[in-house]
């Protein structure tokens, strides 16, 4: 089973990157955000208990979120193999990741981490913002605000899976064709 973390900051192209792998692998995308709303959406008991953390501006602790995960590969059990888009985003949920896995008989095959600059982060960022209409897509403050947490909170993640050797750069700057041809070398190498 084909299992990948992508990783990178916002506006490394993740979300574009991952509709490529998906098709290209067979692999079932998991994004917590998605996750998170489709819970909600669908009023199971995790979605309930997430609606009403995130209802009162709490973040959803990883056991939830772990089990929202769990629910998904139990939907999707003859899968090839999944991209995590989103998750894990800290250690301690990285090994929550990992624990969950085991029991599944499988593991995390690769981080692809999409390494861009800040600048050209801020700039995919305002860009998309003029036509997605987020607003954390439109302001420069907030997107380096976004950046700055990603590098000091999310980041570190990166030497947990050096540790495994699992780590492996991709050069996000290029063509979604240049970049997309990087992410499959990695994964077939």
């Amino acid at each position: 089973m084909l299992n990948i973390v992508l990783f990178g900051p916002p506006g490394a192209g993740k979300g574009t990157q991952s509709l490529n792998l998906m098709e290209k692998y067979s692999l079932v995308h998991l994004s917590t955000g998605d996750i998170l709303r489709g819970e909600v959406s669908a009023k199971t008991e995790l979605g309930l208990k997430a609606k009403a953390l995130m209802d009162t501006g709490n973040l959803v602790p990883d056991e939830i979120v772990i089990g929202m995960i769990n629910n998904k590969l139990e939907d999707n059990k003859s899968a090839k193999g999944f991209i995590f888009d989103g998750f894990p985003r800290t250690q301690a949920q990285a090994e929550a990741l990992d624990d969950l896995l085991k029991e599944k008989s499988t593991s995390i095959s690769k981080m692809l981490a999409l390494a861009v600059n800040d600048a050209e982060l801020i700039k995919r960022l305002l860009l998309r913002g003029k036509d997605s209409g987020r607003a954390d897509d439109a302001n420069e403050e907030i997107i380096t605000n976004r950046i700055n947490n990603y590098n000091n909170q999310t980041a570190p993640l990166i030497d947990f899976y050096k540790a495994q050797n699992k780590f492996v750069a991709i050069d996000g700057v290029g063509s979604l064709e240049e970049i997309s041809g990087r992410l499959s070398e990695a994964i077939d190498a």
